[in-house]
């Protein structure tokens, strides 16, 4: 796998270089399975991985890139600037549900964010084993804090020198990890070409020899002298008679110029698509060091062993591993797995591999192997084609075993074909196409009931074959109709609000807690005389929606045509229904919820602001619009001796624990501003006490203490985005103050203060990041938008647009609010200095 960074040509291999050496030292001080570093992209909120040491690729391509709103760690890093500490796979899937359905494993993981100067660049990542809790992995954090601070200076000064900035682009670069022990196995393929007498290695094997990657040596003498200067004619004779046809049976024992044992295999012609295809001869060299007895004794083991690197590239095999795959040891050695055996490259046994690279315990199932075509169709047996395999992970590499599956049955639950797919015998399932991972992690992100339905419209009916869906929730004895799709207009109606008496099939399934299929209408007619149906013969499924044991609703599927469900995909739909209700009783906590944090929040914010004669101030709230997207955001205006305190924030999070902690910061800020403190006291003092409360969420804040008769104003930023201010002349700038870290993080944290001036006519504005930032679009981009925004609201040295300051307020958050999807809060807060005081009625 090859990755790209942009400004490579410029500096050939030096961003690749600082990526991989910083990767492999945070590995390696925190113990880890792997690790790699996100980089930001050229596309505006896209983070990409530009490393991954450790790891196959392929089989992490999901992972390859991330918006940095999305709800993973890595984002969160990112975005707000502070490490994430997942210590186990437990506080994993509390504080990133999706992330951890995604990779449901026994593993812990450290995400450190990599800054330089002002410049976030990205994310460094580890894996790890599970540990108890944070605790333990202090002395890691501290390392890997360093380790990033040092990159981050490293990309800062690449940055400065190319006077470009630093991206990535491309796919990732994926490495070997540093070894825990003296290499030992694989060192490379080679291949010679007897017409040229032209040795081409791979760059491994030429590093171990002295050449220069991806130098040819000159001849196959030269390239024999440097594997084993005192076994030369040994190695020619050997190449030699392989290009004859002839290849040696057993690996050639030769002795390197340190006099370490080094194995050579050779094969002669084949057919291969791999870079030495043109080459007649081809071999491997291996440096058993201490395993070479064990590697002879597993030569004449039974049951096939082969073992994989941490990049899935085979190392070894013994000649009944190499059996049962059916590839010669010359096509597995050196290979990737996947692509020597390409009937294992099915997503099931990739989620076999995943489990056994990240976690630490042994992973067993069983894989159909594709018939033989040189065997007679009547002459096969199912259990001939299956295959039993166990993977045993180790630190540098998993050691499989593989053997014929004798005794399998055809209702082995983890049975896969050569598709990936789990197979009953005379039976054609659709059931296990499906993996309930898939809808799990769709239904994370769903918090209301339509978002649940319409997951399971997308998701659910298309693998089944299905046309229609209906979803019925339980509100008082008595089902209504939540989601429909695909049935004749108005055909549900009589049976919305039907009571939990009623003698209907949809009404059954959720009292006996059985579901029930019908192969066809005349079925469904036969149990349940007088029932109306619609136009269609199909077939129809009637789920019930349980979730720890209470009932939430009812679940219909409807088939165009007549089918019959086989037992698998009857416990697939039985164990979906499991999910579906879940996620649906989630949804209506979360809109309990959201109405519960509507309200307090509402409660908290100001109902009126501090007044003064010279200063004219307007704020303005808007909740988000998908599902508990209410909370952190909060506005207030506060006297403060002569002067008056501006103030912004925002708790990250949403729900009510969001509201409720904004509740206590602005109270807090209020008391710090009623006693006239200094900025940086403020929010020092609202720091240490949302540490002190422990609440688990960091809060953004900008603070200005504001002298109205004088114009003169002291601000400081905690984390947050920095003010506009709009000049009498119509000039609108970002202001450049300097700033802390978010509250809640560093009890020692510093807040400098810087002094700006507002003249008469000029307006202010504060503004939290729900206004100015959308998914996929550069946060920068929208702030230049409202500053452009503010700057048009009106003539050189005139009030803006002729308006109250309140009228302004609604203009800049008009987009905002006419938003179906608004997918964060929004809070501004805007003032301006009178000429003249304000003459009272």
């Amino acid at each position: 796998m090859t990755g790209s960074a942009e400004g490579a040509e410029r500096t050939p291999g030096e961003l690749a270089a600082l990526l991989i050496d910083a990767s492999a030292e945070a590995i390696s001080a925190a113990g880890g399975h792997a690790g790699g570093v996100y980089l930001r992209s050229g596309t505006p909120g896209l983070l990409r991985l530009a490393v991954l040491e450790g790891l196959p690729g392929p089989l992490f391509r999901p992972w390859w890139r991330l918006h940095v709103d999305r709800p993973f760690p890595v984002a969160d890093a990112y975005r707000l600037g502070v490490e994430v500490v997942l210590p186990n796979a437990t506080e994993t899937m509390r504080r990133y549900p999706q992330f951890a359905a995604g990779l449901p494993f026994q593993f812990g993981s450290l995400y450190v964010p990599v800054t330089g100067g002002s410049s976030v660049f990205g994310v460094l990542t580890v894996l790890r084993p599970s540990a108890g809790d944070a605790t333990e992995l202090l002395p890691v954090r501290e390392r890997m804090s360093q380790l990033a601070k040092e990159l981050g200076s490293a990309l800062r000064t690449l940055e400065d020198g190319d006077a470009a900035a630093v991206n990535w682009d491309g796919g990732p670069l994926c490495v070997r990890p540093p070894a825990r022990r003296r290499p030992s196995g694989y060192l490379g393929r080679f291949a010679w070409d007897p017409e040229t007498n032209v040795v081409t290695a791979e760059e491994r094997l030429n590093v171990v020899l002295g050449a220069a990657p991806g130098e040819a040596h000159a001849t196959v003498e030269e390239f024999a002298e440097a594997v084993a200067p005192g076994d030369t004619d040994r190695i020619l004779a050997a190449l030699r008679e392989a290009a004859g046809g002839r290849p040696p049976a057993l690996p050639l024992y030769v002795r390197a110029a340190n006099d370490a044992l080094r194995l050579v295999e050779v094969w002669g012609p084949y057919e291969d698509s791999a870079p030495f295809a043109a080459a007649p001869v081809r071999g491997v060299v291996l440096d058993p060091g201490a395993s070479a007895v064990a590697d002879v004794a597993a030569d004449q083991l039974p049951d096939g062993v082969f073992c994989l690197d941490r990049l899935g590239s085979v190392v070894y095999a013994n000649p009944h591993a190499a059996k049962l795959l059916r590839r010669p040891r010359g096509e597995l050695l050196g290979r990737i797995l996947w692509e020597s055996v390409p009937w294992l490259n099915q997503p099931s046994v990739e989620d076999h591999l995943r489990v056994a690279l990240l976690s630490p315990d042994p992973v067993h199932f069983h894989v159909r192997r594709p018939p033989d075509p040189e065997r007679e169709t009547a002459a096969r047996t199912f259990s001939e084609e299956l295959l039993a395999l166990s993977v045993y992970p180790g630190p540098d590499m998993l050691t499989c075993t593989i053997r014929p599956g004798h005794g399998a049955t055809d209702t082995t639950s983890d049975l896969l074909d050569a598709h990936g797919t789990q197979e009953a015998a005379g039976a054609t399932s659709l059931a296990p196409l499906y993996r309930p991972i898939v809808l799990a992690i769709a239904l994370t992100e769903a918090v209301t009931p339509r978002q649940v339905s319409a997951v399971v419209m997308r998701e659910l009916l298309p693998v089944f074959g299905g046309r229609r869906l209906a979803i019925y929730l339980l509100q008082e004895r008595h089902l209504y109709l939540a989601w429909e799709t695909g049935f004749p207009k108005g055909f549900l109606a009589p049976f919305d609000g039907v009571g939990l008496d009623e003698g209907l099939p949809g009404v059954e399934t959720l009292t006996t807690g059985r579901p029930l299929f019908f192969d066809s209408m005349q079925q469904l007619a036969d149990a349940y005389p007088g029932i109306a149906l619609d136009a269609t013969e199909g077939a129809r499924a009637f789920l019930p929606l349980i979730a720890s044991g209470r009932p939430v609703g009812s679940c219909i599927l409807g088939f165009d045509r007549p089918r019959s469900f086989s037992s698998e995909e009857r416990s697939v739909l039985t164990a979906m229904a499991g999910l579906i209700a879940h996620a649906l009783e989630k949804a209506q906590r979360y809109e309990s919820e959201a109405a519960l944090a509507r309200g307090l929040q509402q409660a908290l914010l100001p109902r009126r602001l501090s007044e003064h004669p010279l200063l004219e101030t307007a704020g303005r709230y808007l909740p988000g619009t998908q599902g508990m997207e209410v909370g952190g955001d909060w506005y207030d205006v506060v006297s403060a001796g002569d002067a008056i305190a501006l103030v912004i924030g925002d708790v990250q999070g949403h729900g009510v624990q969001a509201a409720a902690t904004m509740g206590q910061l602005r109270s807090a800020v209020r008391a710090f501003a009623l006693g006239d403190r200094p900025p940086d006291e403020v929010m020092s003092g609202t720091n240490r006490l949302l540490i002190d409360l422990d609440a688990g969420l960091f809060a953004s804040c900008c603070y200005i203490r504001l002298d109205p008769s004088t114009g003169v104003a002291q601000a400081a930023v905690a984390g947050h985005p920095r003010p506009l201010l709009r000049r009498p002349d119509g000039r609108t700038h970002l202001l450049d103050l300097p700033g802390g870290v978010v509250l809640g993080v560093d009890p020692q944290a510093q807040y400098p203060v810087s002094e700006l001036r507002m003249d008469p006519g000029a307006v202010l504005a504060l503004y939290t990041d729900g206004l100015v930032e959308r998914p996929g679009v550069d946060i920068d981009d929208g702030i230049s938008a409202l500053r452009v925004a503010l700057a048009r609201a009106g003539g050189p040295g005139a009030r803006p647009g002729g308006r109250t300051l309140a009228s302004l307020a609604d203009r800049l958050t008009a987009t905002a609010r006419h938003m179906t999807d608004r997918p964060d809060d929004i809070a501004l807060l805007l003032a301006t200095r009178r000429a003249t005081p304000l003459r009272r009625k």
